[in-house]
């Protein structure tokens, strides 16, 4: 490689604007997984109930997954640094109220869940768009490394998050998962508050008319984007039965405490930080289908195990094998994903990508509690099942490179869409 197209990943924080988003999303997520984990396991202690665990993942995301189109309008029109400061205030606010309102003795079910499903709706605001920011602020040569680093940064998210859940609960109880989890959110929305806006197009239209246009650009015009959010939310079907399961599985067949689920979910993350940090020192253009589909076909492999698991060790070996498929296939997602959206589009396009590919998971974790009642091993024979199926369907639905993204007559349409045309090297600029 010519010296002068050389990248390192010390160039991303060269970048002004990056180092502060960057260590604002980390924190954010690690409270998000902490919250998930958090809720189930709260719920499991408060009313021991896998199906309630189930219903509480499925409130805590779904809603906002179905708001996913009016948040990725909203992105591209409103800027995204404010979107992204509410939706870690809703964070903060609600699970304070949650952890308070059980100090004093007074949740219930009843009581959860509309809180939960109040805390979903702002979640597509922050989720997409943090993503949506990096094409923006970070140079197109970059884009590999920045979404190996952001894939790495969801990796230690993963290890970190549920660990420090896992391991709160087991000392005082939820309820300090809960206040601390409020309190990385209130942290995050601190450092990126006053992070500086990258200059984009913004739209004229109304909000729903531009929720609309974004819905038919990643459903009808963008075939990339469309293949992606059937693969996507396969897989997550598959997660979302896992992020009950396994926490069933260590307390009532490994007898093991909190403390084990949170450590399982940390070896899950962390394994998938090596894989990562070398996939991004690859130019993925081309080879991203291949390697989507290896990773999922190890990852489907890996939870199979764990429906035969008999103690830590081997259930500890297995979602080793899965976090190290898991940073491959995200490098890769997400520069394909990245390639194939007109920057134009990068708030809706990217709000609906991430929602359709989410709503896997709230499903999943819906249906865990009566595949758990039917048994456990057969909730995680059909979580693989989920993985193996996306596998198979990726070279089918998502089209090769040289084939093209949309449609000529799509792209026309796409265009009489697009509210306003963006300057072309808008990504280039940073934040400039």
């Amino acid at each position: 490689m010519p010296s002068s197209n050389r990248t390192t990943y010390g160039d991303l924080f060269r970048i002004p604007t990056f180092p502060r988003l960057a260590t604002s999303v980390m924190l954010a997520r690690t409270a998000s997984q902490m919250m998930l984990l958090t809720l189930v396991l709260f719920v499991l202690q408060r009313f021991h109930s896998p199906s309630l665990a189930g219903v509480t993942v499925f409130l805590a995301i779904a809603p906002g997954v179905a708001l996913s189109p009016v948040a990725g309008a909203l992105l591209d029109r409103h800027g995204r640094v404010r979107l992204i400061t509410l939706d870690y205030l809703v964070g903060t606010v609600t699970l304070a109220l949650i952890a308070g309102l059980d100090f004093g003795g007074r949740i219930t079910p009843w009581v959860l869940l509309p809180i939960v499903t109040l805390s979903s709706l702002t979640y597509s605001l922050s989720n997409s768009g943090a993503r949506s920011l990096l094409p923006l602020i970070v140079p197109k040569r970059l884009w590999d490394r920045a979404n190996a680093l952001d894939s790495i940064a969801y990796a230690l998210t993963m290890g970190i998050g549920p660990a420090s859940a896992g391991a709160l609960t087991a000392l005082a109880g939820p309820r300090l998962a809960l206040i601390v989890t409020a309190a990385a959110f209130l942290l995050a929305a601190v450092l990126i508050v006053r992070l500086r806006e990258p200059a984009v197009a913004t739209a004229s239209r109304p909000i729903v008319a531009e929720a609309w246009a974004g819905l038919k650009y990643v459903l009808i015009h963008n075939r990339t984007l469309r293949g992606l959010v059937l693969v996507l939310s396969l897989m997550n079907l598959g997660l979302g039965v896992l992020l009950v399961a396994l926490p069933v599985m260590v307390l009532q067949r490994l007898h093991g405490d909190p403390a084990l689920v949170g450590g399982l979910w940390a070896v899950f993350g962390l394994a998938s930080v090596p894989t990562a940090l070398l996939s991004g020192r690859f130019d993925s253009e081309g080879r991203e289908r291949v390697v989507m589909a290896v990773s999922d076909v190890v990852a489907g492999l890996a939870i199979s195990v764990l429906a035969f698991v008999a103690n830590a060790w081997m259930a500890a070996a297995a979602m080793l094998v899965l976090g190290l498929a898991t940073g491959p296939f995200d490098v890769s997602m997400f520069s394909m994903r990245q390639r194939r959206t007109d920057p134009a589009w990068y708030g809706r396009a990217f709000a609906v990508s991430m929602g359709l590919n989410w709503a896997g998971q709230p499903i999943g974790s819906a249906i865990s509690g009566p595949l758990i009642h039917t048994g456990l091993t057969v909730a995680f024979l059909v979580a693989a099942a989920f993985m193996l199926l996306a596998a198979g369907l990726v070279r089918w639905v998502i089209p090769a490179e040289h084939a093209g993204t949309i449609s000529s007559e799509s792209a026309r349409q796409s265009r009489r869409d697009r509210p306003v045309e963006e300057s072309p090297s808008s990504a280039e600029q940073g934040a400039g």
